[in-house]
């Protein structure tokens, strides 16, 4: 195995580890991915980067850890960081339970992701500067730490921002990884579907269509209409719009039964009826195999 103290610049991989870490264990890197068990032990040092993704059994970390890079994506049942944390670079992707920071922690100059984070209603006051931070699929989130300076940029595709500080006017802005300007990010009503379609990027044209709507979109323009039938929620049509440099966007035009709320649900480009665009919605590869008492 290895010593406690493995020596400046050691580097250390116990992927899908399930026993116990020594006591005192000091790296330079430790891998962890995959770890087995609900916590670390609080005399662990690992000085530069520290990685437990897919740590589904992951509770806790020990207080005041210090490391230069913490990866934790996909640690599933983590819904809280350590007091005295102290890293540069953070990446919780993926981590859906993770919604307590610590009163106090220092993590500053580098980059925070905490992409898919959907439990996470607040950033922390103490978190005052970043290069980057990805925001992307924090549902919750509706506000940034008012002394918060970026150098760097800012996704924040599906928050509930919807606005930035005056001090941040000039921060670069990014929606799931595409480059996207202020008024795509905070005035989607002012998009309209021709802007969208002479689009030449068809990444950027997705994020247009996506924050205007895509029932918006197909109404404005004048999707095709490839099959047309009935369900509990009443009329129901499976609409085509072609995109150019990109597949077609093909969805189910339908409404709620329960709320009346009307929906246009994107499905594969090749779907050719409600019947079939229904099942692939409810998670069936074979329409054959989906019959519902009523769909939604």
């Amino acid at each position: 195995m290895f010593g406690t103290d493995t020596g400046r610049g050691a580097k250390i991989e116990l992927r899908d580890c399930s026993q116990p870490l020594p006591a005192k264990l000091r790296c330079f890197d430790l891998d962890l991915t995959g770890y087995q068990l609900d916590r670390l032990p609080d005399d662990l040092h690992v000085e530069s980067r520290l990685i437990l993704d897919n740590a589904t059994r992951l509770r806790s970390l020990p207080a005041n850890l210090k490391v230069g890079s913490l990866s934790l994506r996909n640690c599933a049942v983590l819904d809280a960081l350590p007091e005295g944390l102290e890293c540069w670079f953070l990446d919780m992707t993926g981590c859906e339970q993770f919604s307590r920071w610590p009163q106090r922690a220092n993590i500053s100059t580098g980059s925070v992701i905490l992409r898919d984070c959907r439990s996470l209603a607040y950033l922390p006051p103490w978190l005052t500067r970043l290069a980057n931070l990805d925001l992307a699929g924090c549902l919750q989130l509706q506000q940034l730490p008012p002394d918060l300076m970026l150098t760097g940029w800012l996704d924040l595709a599906g928050t509930a921002i919807a606005a930035l500080p005056p001090h941040l006017a000039d921060t670069r802005l990014r929606w799931r990884g595409v480059r996207i300007d202020r008024r795509i990010a905070f005035e989607p009503a002012s998009i309209s579907a021709m802007e969208a379609l002479r689009e030449p990027n068809a990444e950027l044209r997705r994020v247009m269509i996506e924050r205007m709507g895509a029932l918006e979109f197909a109404q404005q323009a004048n999707a095709q209409v490839l099959d047309e039938d009935t369900d509990a929620g009443g009329r129901r049509r499976l609409l085509h719009i072609p995109l150019e440099q990109d597949e077609p966007l093909v969805g189910l035009n339908c409404r709620c039964p329960s709320t009346g709320r009307e929906y246009l649900l994107r499905v594969p480009p090749k779907t050719k009826t409600c019947h079939q665009a229904a099942a692939w919605i409810a998670g069936f590869d074979d329409p054959r195999d989906y019959h519902p008492d009523y769909e939604t």
